[in-house]
C-alpha cells in the first residue's frame, strides 16, 4: 500500500525564496532514496489574472512510498541527516495521515525517542 508523507520545512528569517531552495534541495536527496515520487503539493489555486494554474505550496513536499515502517524510517533518517547539516533554526514537520513528527535541534537521542515512538503508532494498524 501506498503511503504519502508531507513535509514541511521551517527556517527563521526564511523568505519564500529561501524556503524553495531548501525544498529542492532536500527533495533532490529524497529522490536518491526507493520512494515513488517527492513533488510539491498544491498550495490551491493561484491568484485571478496571474498566470499560473495553481501555487506550489512553499517549503512543503509530497513524498510517495510503500507503506512499510522500513521505507517511512529512511525518509525520516534522510531528513535527520539533511536537518542536522543546516541552521540550527531549521525544523522539518513529517505528517502521515493525521500523525505529525517535527524534528528540530534535538539531540539525536532526543530524536530517536521521538522517531520510534511516531514511526511505532503512524505503522499500527
Amino acid at each position: 500500500m501506498d503511503e504519502q508523507l508531507v513535509v514541511r520545512i521551517e527556517e527563521d528569517g526564511a523568505d519564500d525564496d529561501r524556503l524553495d531552495s531548501l525544498a529542492t534541495t532536500l527533495r533532490g536527496e529524497l529522490l536518491e532514496l526507493d520512494v515513488d515520487d517527492v513533488r510539491r503539493p498544491s498550495g490551491g489555486e493561484a491568484p485571478e489574472g496571474s498566470r499560473a494554474l495553481e501555487l506550489a505550496a512553499i517549503g512543503a513536499l509530497l513524498v510517495t512510498l510503500k507503506g512499510s515502517t522500513e521505507a517511512i524510517s529512511s525518509v525520516v533518517s534522510a531528513i535527520r541527516g539533511w536537518l542536522s547539516r543546516g541552521s540550527s533554526g531549521r525544523s522539518v514537520e513529517v505528517t502521515i495521515g493525521d500523525r505529525t513528527l517535527k524534528l528540530t535541534a534535538a539531540t539525536p537521542e532526543q530524536q530517536d525517542r521521538v522517531v520510534e515512538e511516531f514511526l511505532r503508532t503512524a505503522t499500527a494498524g
